[in-house]
């Protein structure tokens, strides 16, 4: 029996989507369903019992350094996105409206070429005591020693991570940028709209899934990082990351590891569904695709 155009369509369909959904299913939604498995399991000395229990979970919700650490990973992510998101936004802009090559888009994917570790010592040198800035300012006479505030703090630990993350929000805001044709603006211009107006009422509200995209990117892979504030945060670097990786190296409690890690989801998920309620507040996330194909 001959197949019409609609089913020949979704037999195709089906066939292209089913390589990433087996991919997903198989790295991505069972692990994710073992180890939420092991959150209910007993631990021992480094062995996992399959006895059904609460108390890994009763257990992180009681330790007063899991809040201190999500709240420290957490205002790692927060800052890191609003400045990756802010300052990517115009750049983005740029490359799609005015820039007539891709120089500046490819020049700023360049940094992938590096090494994660290289990128955080270079940082970690830059802004040591015998740095390239301390070095500078002792020079010129600016300081009589050197700002050893710089390293080993919050601030180093966030200047370093909006240098790995922001090509990643770059990317998803020329993505978003280059989906909304040239004819929206000149419209917007031709009914007397402003600059303001033109970015509040028309780019923003039909780029806003690329904002919330870089966003929320951006956000958990900062506040779920744990290299970056083990070598240049110092003291006050330690983030839940840093925590539930030890569970499962060093104290080899897989539960309360996988406890603290599905904790932390529950985080990011409510971070989540606040920024698009801020966005719909502010009128920024329409709910739809203006610039869909009519």
């Amino acid at each position: 029996m001959s197949l019409n155009l609609a089913q020949r369509q979704r037999l195709t369909g089906a066939g292209l989507s089913a390589p990433p959904v087996v991919y997903l299913l198989i790295f991505f939604l069972a692990p994710s369903l073992l180890l939420l498995l092991y959150s209910f399991w007993t631990a021992g000395d480094f062995t996992v019992t399959p006895v059904f229990t609460m108390e890994s979970y009763a257990r992180a919700l009681r330790a007063d350094a899991f809040y201190q650490a999500t709240w420290t990973g957490f205002k790692n992510g927060f800052w890191t996105a609003l400045v990756c998101v802010v300052t990517a936004f115009p750049v983005a802009y740029y490359i799609v409206y005015r820039a007539k090559t891709n120089f500046i888009f490819y020049a700023v994917l360049l940094s992938w070429f590096s090494s994660y570790l290289v990128r955080v010592y270079a940082w970690r040198t830059i802004l040591g005591t015998n740095g390239v800035i301390n070095s500078t300012l002792m020079n010129l006479g600016v300081i009589d020693e050197p700002l050893r505030f710089l390293l080993f703090s919050p601030l180093a630990t966030t200047i370093t991570l909006i240098h790995i993350m922001f090509p990643f929000a770059l990317l998803l805001l020329v993505s978003a940028l280059r989906d909304i044709k040239r004819d929206y603006l000149d419209a917007a211009r031709d009914l007397g709209a402003t600059s303001v107006q033109m970015l509040t009422r028309v780019i923003l509200p039909m780029s806003h899934k690329g904002l919330v995209g870089a966003f929320m990117f951006t956000f958990i892979l900062s506040a779920g990082d744990y290299i970056t504030p083990q070598l240049l945060g110092g003291g006050e670097g330690v983030t839940s990351g840093l925590l539930i990786a030890n569970q499962f190296r060093s104290a080899g409690n897989w539960p309360l590891g996988a406890a603290m890690a599905f904790l932390l989801l529950c985080v990011f998920a409510l971070s989540y569904v606040l920024f698009v309620g801020f966005l719909r507040m502010c009128r920024v996330s329409p709910g739809r695709r203006y610039h869909a194909e009519l």
